[in-house]
């Protein structure tokens, strides 16, 4: 089955779940390969926060799978290619984390999939030896989507026991609800090979296992922002109101309740009022500098730019980096654009220079009004 954006916006983001068949004739072989996973083992010089190994639900101990790099990278926890075929052999899966970090297509991939998403997107990539289970059935908090790279791998998905758990709601809290649930009878119950796709909202449960050789299969996680990050920033704008710096009476721990009801009836009253005040930009931009942090823009190619930028000169083209965000403030003295980590100043004689320069399009230097922002 697939379904265009405007229909999974509308029909599955944050509702259920998607199984898509045969989306790509080539099993997303331009994104990963096991190819890809040998020359991350064995010629990347990996540490432990970049790779996990499980086997049957239990996650195995780093130090059975790292060692010293020998002279010159003797950091102790990077990846030892033939401890992980040892194990690997033995039947324990093995769990490439931050790929959206590490390997050149997911960087590309999930820096335009978090802008095009407007939420923070990360890629683990699991490798599962045959007839074997990485995790037994539990539940993310965060949404996914599954992309089978290579092999055959069963599926079986759950209703959840908690609906969209937040990130401090993990499944281990629920083991005993999560494991009955387990028993039942699956929503989905499913093979994905290569060119499969599966979305799976926070909260669902799922199992997988391999079948017949070895899988691969990516898992594109988002975290979305949500309604209660919305409160978290109004409750942030409105928290420092006068009203609400009044200590609570003395001895309110002594009568429980009784004692602080006047207080909790007199502070909701106050919250409601300041929120209807509210200045929704603010808490807008709050969200785009939370994104700011949360995401990366496309890659700097560091001795590039700074070439290019030594030879500048009016017959030059110039663009926005890519997926880049940004807040413009308008003030007294001009322009303020705050960036991910720093702010530049324009002078209001350059506005529509810098508006030219913020719109993702190329543009020669040549053609640009007036004078360029200095930094921009």
């Amino acid at each position: 089955m697939r379904v265009g954006s405007k229909d999974f916006a509308q029909d599955y983001w944050d509702e259920r779940p998607l199984l898509s068949t045969s989306v790509s004739d080539v099993g997303f072989a331009d994104l990963f390969s096991e190819e890809a996973v040998d020359e991350l083992v064995s010629r990347r010089g990996l540490r432990t926060p970049f790779m996990r190994v499980a086997k049957e639900g239990q996650v195995v101990p780093g130090t059975r799978f790292t060692g010293s790099g020998g002279i010159g990278a003797s950091i102790a926890d990077q990846v030892d290619d033939e401890k992980v075929m040892q194990l690997f052999t033995e039947g324990s899966t093995l769990v490439l984390q931050g790929l959206h970090r590490v390997w050149p297509p997911l960087v590309d991939f999930t820096s335009q999939l978090s802008a095009d998403l407007g939420h923070p997107c990360q890629v683990n990539a699991y490798v599962t030896p045959p007839q074997s289970q990485g995790f037994a059935a539990h539940f993310d908090t965060h949404d996914v989507f599954v992309l089978q790279v290579s092999g055959e791998k069963r599926w079986q998905v759950w209703e959840p026991v908690i609906e969209r758990p937040r990130a401090d709601q993990p499944w281990t809290a629920h083991k005993a609800e999560v494991e009955k649930r387990a028993t039942e009878d699956p929503t989905i119950d499913t093979v994905l090979r290569p060119g499969d796709a599966l979305y799976l909202p926070r909260g669902y449960l799922h199992a997988a296992r391999a079948l017949g050789g070895t899988t691969v299969h990516l898992t594109i996680g988002i975290h979305p922002l949500t309604r209660s990050d919305l409160m978290d920033e109004l409750l942030r704008a409105v928290a420092g109101a006068p009203e609400l710096r009044r200590a609570l009476p003395i001895g309110h721990d002594e009568h429980g309740a009784r004692g602080l009801g006047h207080d909790i009836d007199a502070t909701v009253r106050e919250v409601v009022r300041l929120l209807a005040d509210t200045d929704n930009e603010q808490v807008a931009e709050a969200l785009v500098r939370r994104l700011a942090k949360d995401t990366r823009p496309a890659p700097v190619s560091p001795l590039a730019q700074a070439e290019a930028l030594a030879e500048l000169d009016v017959d030059s083209s110039v663009i926005r980096r890519p997926q880049v965000r940004f807040l413009r403030h308008a003030h007294a003295d001009g322009i303020q654009l705050e960036l991910r980590n720093r702010t530049v100043d324009v002078a209001t004689e350059d506005a529509e220079t810098l508006d030219l320069l913020l719109d993702g399009e190329p543009h020669v230097v040549a053609s640009l009004p007036g004078r360029s922002p200095e930094g921009a």
